[in-house]
C-alpha cells in the first residue's frame, strides 16, 4: 500500500474508532453487550444468510451490466468479483467513490476487459442502486407518516437525502450533456499535469491521445447500458431485491434480540443510513452505524442499546462478511492495488 493510501486509511480508521467511541458512550457499552448476549444464534445466522442473498442479487446486477458491455463473467466468479468490489468500497474512504477504481481494476483483471469498461460496469451498478433506494425511502416515509408524526430528525434526514441525490443527478446530467466537449477538451488540460504525479515517463501528446480514447469508450459504454431497456429493467429489479434482502436482514437482527419493528420503518432507514457511507471513513464504518441508531431509536420505540446491538449484528453481516469474502477474493485474483 502506498504511503499516501496508508495514511488515508489510518486517518479513516481512527475516525471510525472515534465515532464508535462516542456512540458507545452515548448509548452505554455495557447495555449493548448485554443485549448482544441475548441474541438468538439461529436468527443471527439467518441475518448472515440474507446478507449473502443481497450479495448474490447485486453480483447478478454487475454480471448483467457487464453482459451488456460484451464482457462474459461466470455466475460464481461474478459473486466473488462483486464481493471484491464491496471489499474495496469498505476499506477505502468515501465508500463507492474510493473503491470504484480498485473494483474496476479487479473486473478488468478477471475478465480481460478494458479498465474503463470495468469502471462503467461497477459505476453503473452503484448509480442504478439509487433508483430503488429513492422509491423505498418515499414509500417507507409515506406509510410511516400515516401512522405517526414525522419528527424533525427524520425530516432533516429525508431532506438531506433528496438534496444529495438531486445534486448528484444534476452533475450526472451536466456531464452527460456536455460529454463530447469533455472528451475534446479535458485530456488537453489533464495530460500536462499528470507528469507531476509520477507519470513523466509518458509524453504529453501520447497521454492526451490515450485519455481521449479512454474517455470516448467510457461514454460509449455508458450509452450501451442505458439504451438496453430489457437489461436495464432486470438490473433495477435485482437492485430492488438486494435492498429488500438488506431490509429483511435488519428485521431479523431485531427479531434475534426479541424486538419486532415495522418493516416500513426499515424500508427507509436502510437506504438513508447508507448515505453516511459518503463520509471520509472506510466504507462509512462508524458513520453508518451511528446514522442507523439516530434514525431507528425515535421511529421504532426500541431502547437505544437494543437498536445498537441489532445494527451491529446487521453490519456484521453487511459490512464485515463481505470484507472477509471480498478480501480473500481480491487476494486470490491477484490484485495488489490495496497493498
Amino acid at each position: 500500500m502506498e504511503e499516501r493510501n496508508r495514511r488515508a486509511f489510518l486517518i479513516g480508521a481512527f475516525g471510525a474508532i472515534a465515532v464508535f467511541a462516542v456512540l458507545f458512550f452515548a448509548v452505554g457499552a455495557r447495555d449493548v453487550v448485554d443485549s448482544l448476549l441475548t441474541a438468538d444464534p439461529s436468527l443471527v445466522a439467518a441475518t448472515f444468510a440474507l446478507a449473502l442473498c443481497w450479495l448474490a442479487a447485486w453480483s447478478l446486477m454487475l454480471r448483467t451490466v457487464l453482459v451488456a458491455l460484451d464482457v462474459e463473467l461466470p455466475l460464481v466468479k461474478s459473486f466473488f468479483v462483486y464481493s471484491g468490489a464491496v471489499f474495496a468500497n469498505n476499506v477505502t474512504p468515501f465508500g463507492q467513490a474510493g473503491g470504484e477504481p480498485i473494483a474496476a481494476l479487479l473486473i478488468s483483471k478477471v475478465s480481460d476487459a478494458r479498465y474503463e469498461t470495468g469502471l462503467v460496469g461497477i459505476a453503473s451498478v452503484d448509480v442504478l442502486n439509487v433508483i430503488p433506494s429513492i422509491s423505498l425511502v418515499l414509500v417507507g416515509v409515506g406509510y410511516y407518516a400515516t401512522t405517526a408524526a414525522v419528527g424533525d430528525r427524520l425530516e432533516t434526514a429525508v431532506g438531506s437525502a433528496v438534496a444529495l441525490i438531486g445534486g448528484v443527478v444534476v452533475v450526472m446530467v451536466f456531464v452527460w450533456r456536455y460529454r463530447d466537449k469533455l472528451v475534446d477538451r479535458l485530456p488537453a488540460v489533464v495530460a500536462p499535469r499528470l507528469g507531476r504525479l509520477g507519470l513523466e515517463r509518458f509524453e504529453s501528446d501520447t497521454l492526451e491521445e490515450d485519455l481521449t480514447d479512454r474517455m470516448g469508450r467510457f461514454f460509449e459504454n455508458i450509452e450501451r447500458v442505458a439504451t438496453d431497456r430489457w437489461r436495464l429493467s432486470a438490473v433495477i429489479g435485482l437492485s430492488l431485491c438486494g435492498w429488500l434482502f438488506q431490509t429483511a436482514a435488519l428485521m431479523i437482527a431485531f427479531e434475534a434480540l426479541g424486538h419486532s419493528v415495522p418493516p416500513y420503518v426499515l424500508l427507509f432507514a436502510v437506504p438513508l443510513a447508507n448515505l453516511a457511507g459518503a463520509a471520509p471513513l472506510p466504507g462509512g464504518l462508524g458513520g453508518i452505524e451511528a446514522a442507523f441508531v439516530t434514525l431507528l431509536v425515535p421511529t421504532t420505540g426500541v431502547p437505544a442499546s437494543a437498536v445498537t446491538a441489532a445494527v451491529l449484528i446487521f453490519r456484521g453481516a453487511i459490512y464485515w462478511m463481505p470484507v472477509l469474502i471480498g478480501g480473500a477474493s481480491v487476494s486470490a485474483f491477484g490484485v495488489r492495488s490495496l497493498r
